[in-house]
């Protein structure tokens, strides 16, 4: 598959083994979002920290800027828990994310590829307000982990730190 450029205006071409023929125009730049959603970390500082057992889009690296995945912890064979930031298992499978009416055709792997498209500069009216909601949805584990662990005591709570890490909040609080 040839190169792809991820500027403003050009045709992302959807080609891995979870979808295939699928294609997006970017209509705003990378890293341009609204005012309103302001996660902490970008895919890159995510793939780069460790998330999903280094083995989400292993298939589609081609698909996202390169220097998104030149420091991520990934492992294309299979998933590796000790590759997640905080080295525990901290996801449901996917079959489960399937059964509760979280993944959307257009994203097939969840929350993280539709934040990846729309960072890329992806924009589906009405999608996006609803996966922003999702993600403002997600902050009440923040508190949680605010309201029991001390600051900078990060060996508190790993799970619900590797779920924040994963929902692009700072698991470092």
């Amino acid at each position: 598959m040839p190169a792809q450029t991820f500027t403003k205006g050009s045709l992302i071409r959807i080609h891995n083994r979870m979808q295939r023929g699928y294609n997006f125009e970017l209509v705003a730049g990378v890293g341009r979002l609204p005012p309103d959603f302001r996660p902490a970390l970008s895919p890159r500082e995510m793939l780069e920290l460790g998330v999903f057992e280094g083995h989400y889009c292993t298939d589609c690296l081609h698909e996202y800027p390169a220097p998104w995945f030149a420091k991520a912890k990934l492992n294309p064979v299979q998933p590796e828990v000790e590759l997640n930031y905080f080295g525990v298992k901290s996801r449901l499978p996917l079959s489960e994310w399937r059964r509760k009416g979280w993944i959307d055709a257009r994203d097939p792997r969840g929350w993280f590829e539709w934040y990846m498209r729309f960072y890329l500069g992806r924009r589906i009216p009405g999608y996006d307000e609803h996966q922003i909601a999702r993600w403002r949805a997600f902050r009440r584990h923040l508190a949680q982990v605010q309201k029991n662990c001390e600051r900078g005591h990060i060996d508190c709570r790993p799970r619900q730190r590797q779920a924040l890490l994963q929902w692009a909040y700072d698991p470092f609080v």
